[in-house]
């Protein structure tokens, strides 16, 4: 058995969910850090930066005995089209822009996780292909009005309503949600923090 602390440094319920799910027994800390993109930077270096910096920030937080013990556990999640990064939606054009891009096409969703310890950081990317059918004006403004995507990276959430848009996925649908599961108990047991079951 490790003696190490695990550390999630999210305040999303579905990562909560998503690694609770995995049996692991963690603490939540929220990182405050900007989430702009930089000029030039391409979308797998903003969410594998992001998902670091995340962590990292929730890192120098604990004490240095603190620090010696834990993990922290960081990730983030960007929707990508045409090389182009697709934040949450600001209003209701913003949010039918958005799913008219997507609309009848494949794009990507790309999650990051990072890893933070006393001794070094790791990281690993995570690519899904998501196939859209074709919406309707109506059918995006119904759902804005769901309140759904109103806080959605590409303005929809797969676990959710939005999910009846999806046709087809290759990939990871928990990467999708936001933690991909296989890669993050593999990453943290790389990190000496096996989940139960890798324990036996």
């Amino acid at each position: 058995m490790t003696d190490k602390k695990l550390v999630l440094a999210s305040q999303s319920p579905r990562r909560q969910k998503l690694l609770a799910q995995l049996g692991y027994q963690f603490a939540i800390q929220i990182s405050d850090i900007d989430e702009s993109v930089q000029q030039s930077e391409q979308a797998a270096d903003y969410v594998v930066r992001l998902a670091t910096e995340k962590a990292e920030a929730v890192f120098s937080t604990l004490s240095s005995f603190t620090q010696a013990q834990s993990l922290v556990l960081g990730s983030d999640t960007c929707v990508v089209i045409d090389n182009a990064i697709l934040g949450k939606p600001a209003d209701l054009a913003d949010c039918i822009h958005t799913l008219s891009l997507l609309s009848g096409k494949k794009h990507q969703v790309l999650t990051a996780i990072a890893v933070v310890a006393a001794d070094k950081i790791v990281t690993k990317l995570v690519t899904t292909d998501v196939q859209f059918k074709v919406l309707s004006v109506a059918e995006m403004t119904a759902y804005w009005h769901t309140g759904e995507p109103q806080d959605k990276a590409g303005s929809y959430a797969i676990q959710g309503i939005g999910g009846q848009f999806v046709t087809s996925m290759t990939g990871s649908y928990s990467a999708v949600v936001g933690l991909p599961l296989y890669e993050t108990a593999e990453l943290l047991k790389t990190m000496g923090l096996p989940s139960a079951i890798q324990q036996n």
